[in-house]
């Protein structure tokens, strides 16, 4: 039986960092100043500051300028606009990110229609999907943007592939399905109320999954030697030892081995990806703010 490979996301973006920061070293001469990334954080949720700390350390670590805010749960919508504009009118942010989700008295379209679209470095503005969707230069959400370049490092041309991608959401599904039709690939966009998905699955070379529950994509619905990227983080219980729990995706990766050509593992594979096109969309704003062309390779 042939055992299909694991994509090593940790590495592709220790790469792509690498070429952020080296990016980042030629925007410095051009311009004489650093890009600026500046985080939003409403509220204490401790996956969030964990989150938002290792992003400021690698923001830093690839010679940008990192402002966090940190603002209680408490705040008031208007008042966190407010913070927004300001973000916006300033000149040495590049890019400006809002730690979602947000307290449910805030309107998080209203926050994120409040920011610049050129400084939206998470991509999940209406004028930055719009241009996605056509076919326009934009700011592209990171998690499908990372998928993209794994799956072209680890498949070169995608062109005439079929692909499906399950799971429909404005931050990955809907982004996903534009960037592989962008690629040129003949794309199904699946989801949960999909008539005979594992049919739907097995057709295709590529297949993202994106649907949030764990390991609903079992290995026999996968085509002999398709590419896999298991976007999902699920946390289920460890049958093993009781009281303790374990991190899975939306496959069932041990399964899918024996049938796929590559996937990505759960840890380990999409989430390194996240930040390091973070750092790339934010380094390719700067440039566009600038009127400097696009660093090559980015």
């Amino acid at each position: 039986m042939t055992i299909g490979k694991l994509i090593d996301g940790k590495a592709f973006a220790a790469g792509l960092r690498d070429k952020v920061a080296n990016g980042v070293a030629g925007f410095v001469q051009a311009t004489g100043r650093k890009p600026g990334l500046a985080v939003v954080l409403v509220g204490e949720d401790p996956a969030s500051s964990v989150y938002v700390r290792s992003k400021g350390k690698m923001t830093v670590a690839a010679g940008m300028e990192s402002f966090e805010f940190k603002r209680p749960d408490s705040i008031g919508e208007d008042d966190l606009l407010d913070l927004i504009e300001e973000l916006n009118q300033d000149e040495r942010v590049d890019g400006i990110l809002v730690q979602l989700p947000l307290p449910r008295h805030i309107d998080e379209a209203a926050v994120i229609g409040a920011i610049d679209p050129a400084k939206d470095v998470d991509g999940f503005h209406v004028v930055n999907a719009g241009r996605l969707a056509t076919g326009q230069e934009a700011l592209v959400p990171c998690t499908p943007m990372g998928c993209i370049m794994l799956l072209k490092d680890e498949l070169g041309d995608l062109s005439g592939l079929e692909a499906v991608v399950i799971g429909r959401s404005n931050i990955v599904g809907k982004p996903m399905a534009a960037l592989l039709l962008a690629e040129s690939c003949t794309v199904t966009i699946a989801h949960s109320r999909t008539h005979d998905l594992a049919s739907v699955v097995h057709r295709a070379d590529i297949v993202v999954a994106a649907v949030g529950r764990p390991e609903m994509v079992r290995g026999e619905w996968i085509k002999p030697g398709a590419t896999v990227i298991d976007v999902g983080i699920n946390r289920v219980a460890d049958i093993e030892e009781e009281g303790k729990s374990r991190i899975v995706g939306d496959v069932a990766t041990a399964e899918a081995l024996a049938h796929v050509r590559a996937i990505t593992p759960v840890p380990g594979g999409v989430g390194p990806m996240t930040i390091a096109v973070l750092l790339r969309n934010t380094l390719v704003a700067a440039h566009a703010r600038a009127g400097l062309a696009k660093p090559e390779g980015l």
